[in-house]
């Protein structure tokens, strides 16, 4: 589904936040849950994607991280990994655990997102970050309104002042006690709002905006599928794949509830954000279903240790103070 959300901050690298469009690079809208991975979970072709497992089991740091070591070290750092998923030490990894310990890597991601970029927004150390800080050091650059005029997003028409719109929107949305500034909590809702109640209905409006090209409150099949296949590439593949008509398919058969041709607000909203879909839960699932060899519905070490893959890669995986940073599990 929805993102993901963290774009580069043109011309001022890592010192500044960035414009919060999260969906801007996303082609798999659906059950999007950039707080397990950035990756797509599958392709257009509804291919599998292992790197999505991987970050969500690892988080996206230390998947990259996992990658460098050795595949011995990794295995063996692995097989730490999974005695401390056990939690009652009885020898086996439930689902529940499994679920667990996803939850705790995706709310990992979030906090240390938020301590990445809150020393250079809390510009004067007071423990907030107030609308004008937050402009101020992702766009203060911009000095004109030609600057402002710049296209941010060329697929989804939106300038840099679109994008500042956007982000005061969300701010606001985020800004849960309404005291026009954001401590850390309120400011991870605003850079991960997918799984935020009160933030859910912005990231339907967000989505909206980026589909509806025509701007007449409705995403049409066109729409739809020009999101999921934009012209950039047409231009360089202008032979329709094979997924498209799959997707037109998908559109008319489950999203567009009411038979009319379009998606409404809510009809999309049912779509991204599917109330009886947990992405965790399902995440466990099929890492549990992809490594339970003997299907006794649970996971014991060597299982783990023999679907290494699933887990952390099958290629050479500086991981090595991981366990040691993050040992508050």
């Amino acid at each position: 589904m929805t993102m993901r959300l963290l774009l580069a901050a043109v011309l001022l690298g890592y010192c500044l936040a960035v414009p919060t469009n999260k969906h801007a690079s996303s082609k798999d809208r659906e059950h999007q849950q950039p707080d397990l991975s950035n990756q797509q979970h599958y392709n257009p072709e509804r291919e599998h994607n292992p790197e999505f497992d991987h970050e969500a089991f690892l988080g996206e740091e230390q998947a990259r991280e996992f990658d460098q070591l050795t595949p011995a070290e990794s295995r063996r750092r692995l097989g730490m990994i999974a005695d401390k998923i056990d939690t009652n030490k009885d020898g086996v990894i439930t689902k529940d655990e499994l679920k667990a310990w996803i939850a705790h890597t995706a709310k990992r991601y979030v906090l240390e997102d938020v301590d990445r970029q809150w020393p250079n927004l809390d510009i004067d150390g007071d423990g907030y970050v107030t609308w004008d800080e937050y402009r101020n050091r992702t766009y203060g650059y911009m000095s004109d309104t030609d600057q402002l005029n710049e296209i941010y997003d060329t697929h989804r028409r939106l300038s840099y002042q679109d994008m500042i719109n956007r982000d005061e929107r969300r701010f606001k949305v985020a800004d849960y006690d309404r005291n026009e500034k954001m401590t850390k909590d309120e400011f991870g809702d605003f850079l991960h709002p997918e799984d935020v109640t009160h933030m859910k209905d912005i990231v339907v409006e967000e989505t909206m905006e980026d589909m509806d090209k025509d701007h007449d409150g409705y995403i049409t099949v066109d729409e739809y599928i020009n999101d999921l296949w934009p012209e950039s590439e047409r231009k360089e593949n202008p032979e329709e794949p094979s997924w498209v008509q799959s997707e037109k398919d998908q559109f008319r058969e489950y999203r567009d509830k009411d038979k009319d041709g379009k998606l409404n607000k809510e009809e999309l909203a049912k779509w991204i954000i599917p109330q009886d879909y947990d992405h965790i839960e399902a995440e466990a699932a099929h890492l549990l279903y992809e490594a339970d060899t003997n299907k006794d519905k649970q996971l014991d070490k060597e299982e783990i240790l023999e679907h290494h893959d699933v887990f952390v890669g099958s290629q050479a995986t500086n991981y090595g103070d991981y366990l040691y940073k993050h040992d508050e599990f």
